[in-house]
């Protein structure tokens, strides 16, 4: 199986959940399942992950208007791509690098 790109959600969600509750946050391809997803993380990281909770987005749609020339103006819709997040358990005491980078910055403003 080739290892499909996962990347780390930098929100204010993600981070509190990372420092509460030890659970990441990725953007994910839609055709991952959770085993797969706990496979890549597992090797990509070198952590032990206890669960993978996963939430289908989907995209929003938006009105368009393809036309500048009023005789022929033509209205519609289009939508956006669905994503895909993957909140990612791991077991106490395993920590992923990437997302202690955003740590040591905030701790590095509070002095």
């Amino acid at each position: 199986m080739a290892i499909k790109p996962i990347t780390p959600r930098a929100t204010e969600k993600a981070y509190a959940l990372t420092t509460e509750k030890n659970v990441y946050a990725f953007n994910v391809p839609l055709t991952l399942n959770k085993n797969q997803i706990k496979e890549v993380v597992e090797k990509e990281f070198n952590v032990t992950v206890t669960g993978v909770r996963t939430i289908v987005q989907a995209g929003k749609t938006k009105r368009i208007n393809k036309s500048k020339n009023p005789k022929r103006y033509v209205a519609g819709t289009t939508s956006q791509k669905d994503t895909k997040k993957a909140y990612v358990s791991v077991k106490e005491g395993d920590k992923i690098a990437i997302f202690e980078g955003a740590e040591a910055e905030n701790s590095e403003e509070k002095k």
